[in-house]
């Protein structure tokens, strides 16, 4: 690429990009009163119509520096940083093109561009720094714990630091989310970008700024040492799963395990895992149940027979179809692509391009799906495949009225009444509505605010007095409609003819059993035979309230490792020893298996650990039982056997589940292998030990 291109490409990437899939058509920011208390008083965002698939551009002001000749700011002192045991500054960056992501976590156009940073990072992965201000919408976001667990949730693997207070904000005059900043290896700005589809607009200038300082001997090649916020977390059963379907017909309950890319189908009576849909690995791809990949699905819906279900597959923009009786995973409408036209355009399945489409519900033969993305809700014909916008004009805004034209702001949840209507989660808005779906397809709010993105909170009250942050989980039982309050960390129940909301169940963040709760940004709600089923999504488990008493257990999944463990060390998802060759007397013996916990941690006594055995070379003979699983096991276990004169290899997995002794917390996870080379022979040791400590790291 010669000069006058790169010139060209960068020139370009100096112009701010405002278009209206940045998060929200209106950005407000906190500025300091004179009395110095932080207040959001300021609008700094303008609405905009583009149109398909083309951003909006203004000019950066004249009188400000070229691109490339304004230093970047400093990060003021004080912040919370993470995914870095250190604070960071751009004087320390020098030599390196950094990069500024602002971003809220709750907003899906942040979400949207997270795979086109990862691509960038992987493109340069010594070249380039990216760096996430996270600037919060909400306060829930706000809390640095709060975004640790979304880095979690993510992957995310560049560092974070928190901009609670819009400092950072402010400093470099950012005006929506997400909006992105270039910064060169001399430490000077080349220029931004508010809004999605960041790849195409960055990828030319990155290689132009490495093909330009490489050449002059200034570009900084030297790996960026940080610590990630996933170093050293223990693995759980589930992973910040999302959403929750009760089949009481079925006598099932399928689980959205969101981070670990599967579907989890558990008996509804006692927690016992049937079955597990996809691989674990975060992909797309059709087949068989252990074939299958998904990509942090979310909603979901069951046919009228039971014999299907669907998926809403989010961050692959597809639904999945799963034929339950041949264990056969199919896409139903999508293409594997995220949506970028506006407005979106319907068609027939399954080539229609979706974006992030996130809860389902099912009535007669239609299929309703909560397009987050594209803010709507779509329908599709199950029998014709005719896949369209039924409600929302793909604004993200608060406006009620005919389907068409409403706006709706991120919809996250979706739940029919007896009679029709259909209810939704409107995250953004921080409300819950509602559609009719037979007639003039009218829209109202039934509880939040219904004027403003920015007005949320924890307020009980009837109607627009009412105050919610963030819901995403909706189920109407018994004539009420009942909220996973996500961000408030509660689960509300709505009287639907009143419109008056009350807190049912939760008094903040945290994790504890009974008749007084805690949840922990709980994303998914389903019920059945009087007990509401929580998605208790941070808190990694499944929560099963008892409607009438309100008493509150965390539902235990029993079987599961059955469904995750291989005989190959490539794919087994546990910690392996391999010890020296170790010599043992032929005749009978024992192994004696000792795993050690952590202080403040214990069995868990309720969910079955387990253990297996493989022998190569008949030099050991087990027992009958050796394969089984243990009820709250006591270590060191001892098992007798016979050794028999040769040399082989012996082969032990255990699973041991295992909890915070305090909170009773009980998802945590651990899968060991030993492999032993033994040598069997006239002399040696008559007891084999096998031992393990999880490590305190582990779960620090």
């Amino acid at each position: 690429m010669d000069y006058m291109k790169k010139s060209a490409l960068l020139f370009i990437l100096s112009t701010f990009a405002v278009i209206v899939s940045a998060c929200s058509p209106v950005v407000q920011v906190e500025t300091e009163t004179s009395a110095g208390s932080p207040q959001i008083v300021q609008q700094v965002g303008e609405q905009t119509s583009p149109s398909e698939g083309e951003e909006q551009t203004a000019a950066v002001s004249q009188d400000q520096p070229l691109p490339g000749e304004l230093p970047a700011p400093e990060f003021p002192p004080g912040l919370d940083w993470l995914n870095t045991d250190r604070p960071l500054s751009m004087a320390q960056l020098k030599g390196k093109i950094v990069l500024l992501d602002f971003w809220t976590y709750g907003c899906i156009n942040c979400i949207h561009i997270i795979p086109e940073l990862a691509r960038l990072e992987a493109e340069y992965p010594n070249e380039l720094v990216i760096i996430g201000v996270h600037s919060a919408k909400f306060e829930n976001e706000g809390d640095t714990e709060n975004i640790r667990q979304v880095i979690l949730r993510y992957g995310l693997e560049h560092p974070i630091v928190n901009d609670r207070d819009f400092i950072v904000w402010r400093t470099w005059g950012a005006r929506a989310w997400p909006t992105l900043f270039l910064v060169d290896p001399d430490g000077n700005v080349v220029g931004g970008h508010s809004g999605e589809n960041i790849y195409p607009v960055f990828k030319p200038a990155i290689e132009a700024l490495v093909q330009k300082f490489e050449a002059q001997g200034t570009l900084d090649r030297t790996p960026l040492d940080i610590k990630l916020e996933k170093e050293g977390l223990p693995e759980t059963v589930l992973s910040f799963p999302g959403k929750i379907l009760a089949d009481p017909d079925g006598g099932r309950l399928f689980i959205a395990d969101t981070n670990h890319n599967r579907i989890v189908i558990a008996s509804i009576s006692d927690g016992e895992v049937i079955n597990v849909i996809g691989s674990g690995s975060l992909a797309y791809n059709d087949g068989s149940f252990r074939e299958a990949t998904f990509a942090h699905p979310q909603g979901m819906a069951l046919s009228n027979d039971g014999k299907f279900l669907f998926v809403a597959d989010t961050e692959n923009h597809v639904v999945r179809q799963i034929d339950l009786e041949n264990e056969i995973v199919a896409t139903l409408v999508g293409t594997g692509l995220q949506g970028q036209v506006y407005p979106p355009r319907g068609g027939i399945a399954p080539d229609v391009i979706l974006r992030s489409p996130w809860d389902l519900a099912l009535r007669g033969n239609t299929l309703y799906i909560a397009m987050a993305g594209s803010h709507q809700i779509w329908t599709l014909d199950l029998r014709s495949g005719l896949t369209q916008p039924f409600a929302g004009n793909a604004r993200e805004g608060t406006l009620d009225g005919p389907s068409n034209q409403a706006e709706l702001a991120q919809p996250s949840g979706l739940a029919f009444d007896s009679m029709g209507r259909l209810y939704f989660a409107d995250s953004e808005a921080s409300s819950i509505r509602w559609v009719e779906t037979t007639g003039d397809y009218i829209m109202d709010t039934l509880v939040g605010s219904g004027t403003s993105l920015f007005e949320f909170g924890d307020v009980n009250g009837i109607g627009d007095q009412a105050r919610l942050q963030h819901p995403l989980g909706i189920v109407v039982v018994d004539g009420f409609v009942y909220v996973a309050d996500t961000y408030n960390h509660k689960i509300k129940r709505v009287d639907p003819v009143s419109a008056e909301i009350t807190t049912f169940l939760g008094e903040g963040a945290g994790w504890r059993d009974g008749t007084e709760p805690l949840f922990y940004e709980p994303g998914g709600l389903d019920a059945a035979q009087g007990k509401l089923y929580v998605a208790d999504t941070n808190n990694h488990t499944i929560r099963v309230i008892d409607l009438l008493t309100k008493e509150v257990s965390t539902l235990v999944l029993k079987g599961i490792e059955q469904f995750t463990a291989t005989a190959e060390d490539s794919e087994f998802g546990g910690n392996i020893v391999n010890l020296d060759p170790i010599m043992v007397q032929a005749g009978a013996g024992t192994i004696l298996l000792n795993i050690s916990i952590p202080a403040g941690y214990k069995v868990n006594d309720i969910a079955p650990s387990s253990m297996a055995w493989q022998v190569d070379g008949n030099i050991v003979e087990l027992p009958a039982d050796a394969n089984r699983s243990i009820l709250a096991p006591t270590f060191p276990i001892e098992l007798r056997v016979t050794f028999n004169e040769g040399e082989g290899t012996l082969i032990s997995d255990f699973t041991l589940f295992y909890c915070e002794a305090e909170t009773q917390s009980l998802c945590l996870i651990e899968q060991v292998r030993f492999k032993v080379p033994l040598i069997v022979g006239s002399v040696g040791e008559a007891s084999l030990p096998l031992e393990y400590a999880i490590p305190v790291s582990d779960i620090s």
